[in-house]
């Protein structure tokens, strides 16, 4: 089953610091709902393991990310792909983009575009995209609480 989602948030820093925290390792862990483990394996690349809850079904998703079309301090492609057992697997990507926001802080937009199957795209699109939305929701919280701030939805 095929996910799509995109948002656009004003983050309460300048675009180098925001960078700068997307791309840490630690901060990423502290921020993502449900990581268990995020680890650098190269230059770009990192393996990481999520624990979800979609509606009955609950899985820890261990997979593979990496960084492509990297244009430091604008944007980047992420992708990755995870296995969660029984409860299936999801593979796909996101474009992050920053701008400076003329209002002042960051800009941050991103595209979505993901693949799920197994037990979890058995429970419906309307399910999952709740999941979706509302875990991107919390990272984007928790990251501008990382920065110093609360988030705005631009």
């Amino acid at each position: 089953m095929a996910l799509t989602m995109e948002g656009e948030i004003l983050l309460p820093a300048d675009r180098a610091t925001v960078w700068e925290k997307i791309n840490d390792p630690e901060v990423l862990r502290a921020c993502i709902p449900g990581c268990e483990m995020l680890e650098k394996t190269g230059d770009d690349a990192f393996k990481a393991a999520v624990k979800l809850k979609v509606g009955p079904v609950s899985a820890t998703f261990k997979g593979a990310v990496t960084l492509t079309e990297i244009d430091a301090p604008n944007s980047y492609l992420i992708s990755g792909e995870g296995e969660g057992g029984i409860a299936g697997f999801a593979k796909g990507g996101a474009r992050v983009r920053l701008a400076d926001a003329p209002e002042g802080g960051t800009t941050l937009a991103y595209t979505v575009e993901a693949n799920v199957g197994g037990k979890i795209a058995q429970l419906g699109a309307r399910m999952i995209n709740s999941v979706a939305k509302k875990t991107a929701d919390q990272f984007f919280a928790n990251l501008a609480a990382n920065i110093g701030g609360v988030v705005v939805e631009a």
